[in-house]
Formats: C-alpha cells, structure tokens, sequence
C-alpha cells in the first residue's frame, strides 16, 4: 500500500479498509491471496533443521491467516492476535493461556452463557478454581481476590442483561496483584471499543458475530496485550489452533465493511427501541446506548458506538404462553441463537444476575432482540403484529 500518511495517525474506518494486506507482496492484487496449503517445503536441510525461514507449517500460520491478524492487530492496537475456530473457543484459549493447576479466576456472573459452562465444566478439572463476581462491583471486585488469582474475566455490555460494568476499574485493581485481565468485546466489536487501551490484556471476539457479519462462518480472535502476548502464543500453538483459510478470507471480507454494516445496524436499533419504549406490553428496554438506562456514563465513556443486539422485558404479569405467542407470530425476525449478520434474531430470554442500578425480576420475561439491516419501518411492522396476536 503506498501510503505518505503513518499507520498511526489514520482513523479506525481507514484502518478496516488497508490494515493487513499490502498489494506490493502479491503482484498488486488488492486482496491477498487464500492460501490453501499445509506443507511447506525449505530450500535447504540447514534452513529446515534451524527453522529460520517465516512459515513453516501451515497450521502455525499462512499468508491468510497472518493478514487478518496483522489487521486487527494494528485496529485493536496489541501486542499480538490469534486466530481461533469460534467464539468460545477463542474464550477458552484466552482464560488457559493465564491460568494453571492451583489457581483461582474472577468471571462475570452475567457472562456468556457457555463462558459459564467452559469455566463449570473444564476448569474444575484442572484444579482452577472459579468464583462468579457480581458486575456492579466496578473496582470492589479487589475485596474478591485470594492470594493464587491470576484472572479476572469481563464482558460488556453482559450477556443477556445488557448492563455495563466499570471494566477500568476491574483491570486497575487487577493489575495490582499482577492478574490478567479478560474482556469478551463481541457486542461492541474492535471498532467500538479498544479494550486493550484502558487496561484490558486480553480482548476476545465471536468474530462469527459482527466481523464476519453475514452468518456463513464460526471465527474466533484474541488480541494480546505485551504482557499477555508470550503465553497465547506459546498455549495457540501447543493446542494446534487453526482456521481454515476460506473463513480467514471471509472474516477479512466483513472486516472492510464493519464501520458501514454497524452504522446502520446502530441507526436501525435505535429506531425499533425508540418504537418498542411506548408499547404497553414492554417494559424495561435493555440497551446501554441508551440515555436511560443505568449503564449510560460508563458506556459513553468506554464506547465510541453500539451494536444491533439489544433486549426488552415484557410487563410483569405476562406468561410464557404470551412469549412464545409473540415469538412464534414474528416473520422478519428470524428464532436463532446467533447475532451479528445482516438479518434480524430473537429469542427468549429469563434474566438472572443483577444490573448494575436495579435488580431483575426472575419472574420477568424477556426477549433478545438483534436488529438487523432491513429497514426499520419494516422491522417494526411485524413486532406490531406479533405483539397484537400475543396481547389482544
């Protein structure tokens, strides 16, 4: 790419558009090449027995895979990334490469759910001990700590509940004892918030969500702060972590039209909500880019944007049966656990945890909402005649 202007000095849109490829190493083709390939051959037995040449088998690395990394290397501003085959199992790479046998890790109570089943189901095994911290505690997350922590996992917004948590408070109070500091940022994605630059070591992606962006590919990526960068490298490649070369092309593909796609995704959801706040049957809306909701200030702080996942509850006294009614009676909406692409999901949800401001009913309802391109108008069209079947 010839180019007058420092990396460093060009807007993140410019970076989505140029970081990680560099038409000069491929004949001046824009895109770089997919490389399909395992074997790599050395031209000598001396190059081959040092390993002094870059690649030298293709799981640990191609031409592909290194500019998606190399991209969002230079976006999310880290020492290092790596590639994993989904979400979860870029989470679980990421909390391995900082714990061992003997150690004991913080997790947000409203992490992603199957966050939650990895650290209840593997950890335990590996004699790692797991405490859940309730996500309000914003800086009193320290009066958790025992003297073998070594991690502490964040998410913002919380899965589910949506509400925001003080993630520079956690890693400041975190990097007192020499902990590393975890953060899934897949609702925000690397363009909307750079976890790594307010202390985070560890920022992780569902780059199957927003990065990709169109609901054809599982992705995972990990970027490394310098103190977390030594052990993920060394765990990735001991687990033989690697992604096909098509999906790293595809996840390359949706990273050059992210800023646009979560524009309007952006755009649309605030148009739903601005409609769903005066519904009768709706009660609290959950979505922290929002003047009203509790988490606000801390995600104006910490945010430069939102995403398209947000989620509502019903009034209290609405049943299951109405729930599903409204479910089952949606036609845009798609019933689907994923989010990110270009379609609008739902699904039903029952909240547990606690918001940072008020606590959640059990009792309550509630529905997961990600809005997707379509336009707006017509979004809101079919949850007017969903909740007409479901309420009247």
């Amino acid at each position: 790419m010839k180019n007058n202007t420092s990396k460093s000095e060009t807007k993140l849109d410019t970076k989505l558009a140029h970081a990680g490829r560099d038409p000069a190493n491929f004949h001046g083709f824009v895109n770089p090449p997919v490389v399909h390939a395992s074997t790599v051959l050395y031209p000598d037995s001396q190059t081959l027995v040092t390993g002094s040449q870059k690649y030298s088998y293709a799981r640990r690395g191609n031409p592909t895979t290194d500019s998606l990394e190399d991209a969002l290397k230079e976006i999310e501003g880290a020492a290092g990334v790596k590639l994993a085959n989904s979400g979860l199992n870029a989470i679980s790479l990421a909390i391995l490469s900082c714990v061992k046998a003997g150690d004991h890790i913080l997790i947000a109570d409203t992490a992603y759910g199957p966050t939650r089943h990895f650290a209840d189901t593997v950890l335990p095994g590996l004699n790692v001990e797991v405490e859940y911290y309730d996500p309000a505690l914003g800086a009193g997350v320290k009066s958790l700590y025992k003297p073998n922590t070594t991690a502490v996992f964040t998410e913002a917004p919380g899965s589910l509940t949506f509400e925001m948590m003080d993630v520079p408070a956690v890693a400041a109070t975190a990097h007192e004892i020499g902990a590393t500091v975890l953060m899934d940022n897949t609702w925000a994605s690397p363009l909307y918030c750079q976890p790594l630059s307010f202390g985070v070591d560890l920022s992780i992606q569902a780059g199957t969500k927003y990065i990709v962006g169109h609901s054809d590919v599982m992705l995972g990526t990990i970027a490394a702060s310098e103190k977390a960068w030594d052990n993920l490298h060394k765990l990735h490649g001991a687990m033989g972590s690697h992604v096909a070369p098509d999906d790293v092309y595809l996840g390359l593909r949706g990273l050059r039209t992210l800023s646009v796609r979560l524009e309007r995704h952006e755009k649309n959801t605030a148009t739903v909500l601005n409609w769903l706040k005066d519904q009768p049957a709706v009660g609290a809306l959950r979505y922290p880019a929002l003047e009203s909701d509790p988490g606000y200030e801390i995600w104006k702080r910490d945010f430069s944007g939102a995403s398209g996942l947000c989620g509502f509850d019903f009034t209290k006294g609405t049943t299951e049966a109405q729930a599903h009614a409204f479910l089952d009676a949606l036609t845009l909406f798609g019933l689907g656990y994923s989010w990110g692409g270009f379609e609008s999901l739902a699904i039903p949800v029952r909240l547990k945890g606690m918001r940072s401001a008020t606590p959640i009913d059990p009792d309550l309802h509630a529905i997961r909402l990600h809005i997707g391109l379509e336009d707006p108008e017509d979004l809101i069209k079919d949850l007017e005649q969903a909740l007409d079947k479901a309420f009247k």
